[in-house]
């Protein structure tokens, strides 16, 4: 199985090019959480929010990202964290062309 989590929240910013400079080294850092795939990092400066989905081998894999990925919001002063795991149906998913074709290599 593969899970899908989604974390979401509000946030004061950096936004667009300013965040992507800003979290460039915590983007790197994220490639080498146990059994992450892959992330999609998207922003809404309008609103102020930002939201994550992450693609993980584990569900275990999935819940451990998300207990430090929530302190570490928590420290950056974030409290209104949302979150949710789903498991994914990958012959659906094929039918869509999501990127789940990773996991097959």
């Amino acid at each position: 199985m593969t899970y899908i989590l989604q974390v979401d929240f509000k946030m004061n910013g950096p936004f667009g090019d300013q965040m992507a400079k800003e979290f460039e080294s915590l983007a790197y850092s994220i490639n080498d959480e146990d059994g992450m795939v892959w992330k999609i990092w998207t922003e809404n400066a309008k609103t102020k929010e930002a939201d994550a989905f992450y693609l993980f081998h584990t569900k275990n894999n999935a819940e451990k990202y998300l207990k430090m990925h929530s302190k570490r919001l928590t420290n950056f002063g974030i409290t209104q964290i949302r979150d949710r795991i789903f498991e994914i149906n990958k012959n659906l998913t094929k039918i869509n062309h999501g990127p789940i074709d990773v996991l097959e290599k």
